[in-house]
């Protein structure tokens, strides 16, 4: 045995929602391999003491754009608009190397705070992918595709810029290191893209066996303006052209109608909330509840730093199980133990990784987080699942572990030079991006 993390407090998102105290786990070869309420008999490489922490399914992380991270809190006080402008500017001036090291930093936050898998949709996946790989984090990757097509443009998928990235992104990293690494394919959103990129990325992720990842019916005025131009919700008219055919993780599904919300269930589609980054730019919450009992599968996301503020998926899980006792006006609306599921085993399912991860079970791999229950904020302790959702913050994770490899303990990252990432980010990433503009 590699490692045993002794007397402990498990939380271990099974079928059963079993909670284990006093329990020992441990890990070999990167997988759990046991999973008792007494010690093994096997001496390990390696004990933890887990005395009054709690040991749980790494979180994950279903939507964010971790190259944003070099945005951070730059576009909080803007209009809609005016932060769309800006952001554009700056992307405009962005580049494989900075975006890397926005990545990293981005991972390092996850790491941080218990995040042992991410779905990034965004631009540089080759970049993120490098920075996925480097840290030892999980992913699941999209190029964010947009551009419309003309009507009587020829499409060629071949030639086509945004789509032979994509061919080439998957060539490189898709399962990469047995499968800590997927490619999916993806597009920003239907309004920013057209039927011709939409059948082309469709059959080639059907090719190649790949996910989709896109932002879906984020808002009112996205879902009428789709109405206005074609008379089917967005939902319906990418169904019409296979998309949901696909494993399909949307974020956001905000403003679906009945209708779509039925054709995203019978497909198992995923709707990732966001609630945080909704709040903050004052768009509609996810409805959860309806999803779910549509048959959608639900996971959670943070959006990127550049929007949400923090990548810290405590707070998701507290600011969603909060919105939507508040939207329910019932305070039984969205127990914990559902919030603490949208966050591991759902997140798991939309990432295709159930088989792997999401839960604590022998079997699955060691993708770990330890949270430190002896902060004033979580004593005493009289529910476990409530105080993982309304009381714990990121900030409380002593230790992340993928596949059994320990990323981040008590403030150390052994994966990530931090003091370089910082000094690529201010050095260069950074500079780059508000290149020629007064120093105020």
């Amino acid at each position: 045995m590699d490692t045993l993390i002794s007397n402990v407090t498990v939380v271990t998102m099974n079928e059963k929602m079993d909670i284990l105290f006093g329990a020992y786990v441990g890990v070999e070869d990167g997988k759990i391999s046991y999973l008792e309420k007494t010690a093994p008999s096997d001496q390990p490489k390696t004990i933890i003491d887990g005395t009054g922490m709690v040991l749980m399914p790494g979180l994950i992380n279903c939507h964010t754009q971790l190259a944003t991270t070099a945005l951070r809190s730059y576009l909080d006080d803007l209009s809609s608009t005016e932060a769309l402008q800006e952001q554009l500017k700056k992307e405009a001036k962005m580049d494989k190397r900075g975006a890397k090291a926005a990545a990293l930093m981005g991972i390092a936050e996850c790491l941080r705070f218990g995040v042992t898998s991410v779905s990034d949709l965004y631009y540089y996946p080759n970049a993120t992918a490098e920075a996925i790989s480097e840290s030892g984090i999980k992913g699941n990757v999209a190029l964010s595709a947009y551009r419309f097509i003309d009507q009587n443009e020829d499409f060629d998928f071949d030639t086509d810029e945004q789509c032979q990235e994509l061919v080439r992104v998957t060539e490189k990293w898709h399962n990469h290191d047995n499968g800590r690494i997927k490619i999916d394919a993806g597009i920003h959103a239907e309004y920013t893209s057209n039927y011709k990129l939409w059948e082309g990325l469709v059959g080639f992720a059907v090719e190649k066996k790949l996910g989709f990842q896109l932002h879906l019916a984020e808002t009112k005025g996205e879902t009428e303006s789709c109405l206005d131009r074609t008379g089917l919700g967005p939902a319906e008219l990418l169904g019409c052209h296979g998309v949901f055919n696909l494993p399909v993780t949307a974020a956001g599904c905000a403003c679906l109608s009945e209708s779509e919300q039925a054709l995203l269930g019978k497909r198992k589609a995923t709707a990732v909330a966001c609630p945080l980054t909704a709040a903050k730019k004052g768009q509609p919450q996810t409805p959860v509840l309806s999803g779910v009992r549509s048959g959608m599968n639900v996971a959670l996301g943070t959006g990127g730093a550049l929007e949400a503020g923090n990548l810290d998926m405590f707070e998701v899980m507290r600011g969603l199980s909060m919105s939507v006792r508040a939207a329910n006006e019932n305070a039984a609306a969205l127990p914990a133990s559902a919030a603490l599921m949208m966050a591991t085993s759902c997140g798991a399912r939309a990432q295709g990784r159930e088989a792997e991860c999401g839960m604590i079970k022998v079997g699955f791999d060691a993708d770990l987080c330890l949270v430190d229950f002896s902060a004033p904020h979580l004593m005493p302790c009289h529910n476990v699942p409530n105080a993982l959702v309304f009381s714990a913050k990121g900030g409380d994770v002593a230790m992340t572990m993928v596949r059994g490899r320990i990323l981040y303990q008590n403030g150390q990252f052994p994966t990530i030079d931090l003091k370089a990432v910082v000094e690529e980010l201010t050095g260069y990433a950074i500079p780059r991006l508000f290149a020629g503009e007064a120093e105020s």
